[in-house]
């Protein structure tokens, strides 16, 4: 403990401090720390420890962030208003306006919490409603985060480090309470530190979260990344010294270390390769490198040392110092085959760029405190004010959460004009989303896109660098029901689908009325089901019918959605096909590894149980056979290229159901349907087709683990050229049709 002017004060945080702020400003953090543990005085949390270390762990993670004094001292007396006798008036006369503002300011948003809390107390939602993100309670405290963000962003800095410090100590909460707390973090907080560019705040939420959500996973790749770090780290050792010695050949000065591997990054990036079939085993073999130098120059030329030393990987190029993020990144990333061929990725910047790759916006502080003003905060907070500006077109709470996920916390692609003004969009946006961002009549008027000179569909995901221009009509017909269903992909932002909903509430109500009933019976009739309006209405809390008819027609309540909220209410299918059992698969439990689901069978020889280490035995015609590897067929077995890797997966009950298309015949039209129903990953049992005239009808038999799955199939199906209308049809003739 350290003595400040008669007050004790914790050593770390001094020395923190001390580092970066003048001795009259560290005495005001030392009063505001002084006043907060006597006001805290006798109080604890649920773990046991006194409450004021709470505080004190807040304002020390500030610290490392090098905030300004009146944020320190805020972040240390932050609870006080509400969980003390301490009046916002005794604040300000104590601390300054500026000071009391803050404390305020983060209160506000921590009542906003607590009123949000009611959800997860049992019995107070129903089932389909319990998640945070679609309680208004919880999308209203996001609002008056973003309110408190566009008035002074330090707020947000002090509740995410107040955050941070709650999720380092969460495991003293009821495990709901957890997971639920785990979730809102992971939604909202981590990809909001994000956006403000911290990256610091940012990892260790996503890691925090993700221990709490799927700890399995997590364990699992903990001990993953334990095994290898010795192998990494004397890879990276080996590297650095190349780099090193190749920089100062070039007259070079840097900086070279390994960068770290976060948990949370390596379970999304293990989703995506296992999304493109390509081996999981390959993220934890993958290194990584950063250079820190002096100048913008001297980036380059290290790019171009690297790429001249080693071979660059076709398409892992990004250049964000001259097009840098809006959340103040700057950096370039490459990646090279290094030594030995492994892959290794680099990250090169100045440091002063990674000093802002660490803080964000929380750098803007430091030019205050040094007396310089960073001309360029203003700009770079742009999209802040973009947000706010969005949030008056969104009419409901629940609507300006999923906007807030997707138009703000996805990753963002880099388009231009015709005129080469740049758009900033997320990622998977595309021609539409780009219309209305430009303006609401031009997405409305929209009748097809160039990018880059070429006509593309309406649903084409833009890339960085594309340039696009959208014809229009001379008169506005107004956006098409189609897109703004989310399963035909032609609108990735909420914005974009937000303003079309509006475009279709305008329209007369009648008109909607008789569309969505219209909808609703065509839903029921191609999924044969028995549910009547009352019940849907019922389901999503409308007032009357008509109220829900007019939603479904105007587009505010989507096909997708509906079907989605049935089948939580329905037992289908396997409450109408009664003549077939379920089965479950595919692949009864078993996952072939690197590819998507094959049909597989238990081998009779060994019968192989769920625990029992296994591999793979390619048949012909049947699949894949799993047997135990201690299996004397396979360890006999001398063609070995026909034995594959596999593993337990999650087993699954699927339902047979026969659907039936009723087709304009054209070549190409089966291997259309097949291919679509391949890629929804939806094993098909049996297939045939029927041709008179000029028409076609296909039956085929899928398994679908439910109504919500069968519905999406659908509206592919729908989709392929040709096809005019499907249907279910409720018998299946007989088990040989599926089996064989």
């Amino acid at each position: 403990m350290v003595n400040v002017g008669n007050v004790i004060v914790d050593d770390a945080l001094y020395e923190k401090m001390g580092h970066y702020l003048a001795s009259d400003k560290v005495e005001l953090v030392a009063k505001a720390y002084a006043f907060a543990e006597k006001a805290h005085a006798g109080q604890s949390r649920l773990s046991g420890e006194e409450f004021f270390e709470h505080p004190k762990q807040t304002a020390l993670f500030l610290a490392d962030l090098r905030l300004d004094a009146n944020a320190l001292s805020a972040a240390l007396l932050h609870d006080v208003l509400e969980d003390c006798d301490v009046t916002f008036a005794e604040l300000s006369m104590e601390f300054g306006s500026d000071v009391a503002g803050l404390v305020d300011g983060v209160t506000k948003l921590t009542k906003a919490e607590v009123m949000g809390d009611s959800q997860f107390l049992p019995g107070s939602q129903s089932a389909f409603e319990e998640t945070s993100l679609e309680d208004i309670a919880q999308a209203e405290t996001l609002r008056k985060m973003l309110m408190a963000m566009a008035e002074d962003v330090r707020v947000v800095l002090i509740k995410l480090a107040d955050r941070l410090h709650n999720m380092r100590t969460v495991g003293s909460l009821p495990q709901i309470r957890r997971e639920a707390m785990a979730k809102e973090t992971l939604e909202i907080y981590a990809p909001l530190a994000h956006r403000l560019g911290i990256w610091e705040i940012k990892w260790m939420l996503e890691d925090l979260s993700f221990q709490q959500i799927d700890p399995d996973a997590y364990k699992q790749i903990s001990l993953r990344l334990n095994s290898k770090r010795g192998k990494r780290e004397e890879y990276i050792a080996k590297v650095v010294e190349i780099v090193k010695s190749e920089l100062d050949k070039a007259g070079i000065s840097a900086d070279i270390y390994g960068r770290p591997k976060h948990i949370y990054s390596i379970h999304k990036k293990a989703e995506r390769y296992h999304e493109s079939n390509r081996e999981v085993s390959e993220i934890y073999d993958l290194f990584a490198v950063r250079i820190l130098v002096n100048e913008v120059k001297d980036c380059y030329g290290t790019l171009g040392v690297m790429h001249t030393k080693w071979r660059p990987l076709p398409g892992q190029f990004d250049d964000y110092i001259a097009n840098p993020k809006d959340n103040l990144y700057q950096s370039l990333h490459t990646a090279v085959l290094c030594e030995e061929s492994s892959p290794v990725e680099i990250q090169i910047r100045t440091h002063d760029m990674h000093q802002v790759a660490e803080y964000g916006v929380a750098a803007h502080w430091l030019y205050k405190e040094t007396g310089e003003l960073d001309v360029q905060f203003e700009e770079k907070m742009t999209w802040l004010r973009q947000l706010l500006e969005w949030q008056r077109d969104v009419s409901g709470a629940v609507e300006f959460v999923e906007s807030f996920k997707t138009d703000i916390f996805q990753n963002q692609v880099f388009v231009y004009t015709p005129n080469g003004e740049v758009i900033e969009l997320p990622t998977g946006s595309t021609p539409l989303d780009f219309a209305y961002r430009i303006h609401t009549d031009i997405g409305h008027g929209c009748v097809g896109a160039k990018v880059n000179g070429k006509l593309v569909a309406l649903n084409y995901q833009l890339q960085n660098g594309d340039t696009i221009q959208i014809m229009t009509s001379k008169v506005t017909r107004g956006p098409s029901l189609d897109w703004i269903n989310p399963s035909l992909g032609y609108a990735k932002t909420s914005s974009a689908r937000a303003k079309m909903r509006q475009w279709f509430n305008r329209q007369e109500r009648q008109t909607n009325i008789e569309r969505g009933k219209e909808v609703f019976q065509k839903q029921l009739a191609r999924l044969d089901l028995n549910v009547t309006p009352e019940i849907v209405v019922e389901m999503f809390r409308y007032k009357t019918v008509d109220d829900m008819f007019a939603d479904l027609g105007g587009g505010s309540l989507s096909t997708t959605k509906l079907i989605s909220r049935i089948s939580l209410k329905s037992e289908l299918p396997g409450d109408l096909i009664r003549s077939t059992p379920p089965k479950t698969g595919p692949a009864s439990g078993v996952q072939v590894l690197g590819v998507g689901d094959l049909l597989t069978n238990i081998a009779r020889c060994c019968n192989p149980i769920i625990g029992d280490e296994i591999t793979g035995f390619i048949t012909r015609g049947r699949g894949v056979t799993v047997h135990r590897k201690s299996c004397p067929n396979i360890i006999s077995e001398d063609e070995l290229e026909r034995i594959v890797p596999v593993d337990w997966g999650e087993s699954r009950t699927l339902y047979p159901v026969r659907i039936q298309l009723d087709c304009w015949d054209r070549v190409g039209l089966l291997g259309d349907v097949t291919s679509v129903v391949s890629t929804e990953r939806i094993n098909i049992a049996n297939i045939n087709s029927e041709e008179y005239d000029d028409r076609c009808v296909i039956s085929l038999t899928v398994y679908t683990n439910g109504i919500d799955q069968l519905g999406h199939l659908y509206t592919k199906l729908e989709a392929v050229n040709g096809v005019d209308v499907v249907t279910r049809l409720r018998n299946i003739d007989s088990r040989n049709d599926i089996e064989n």
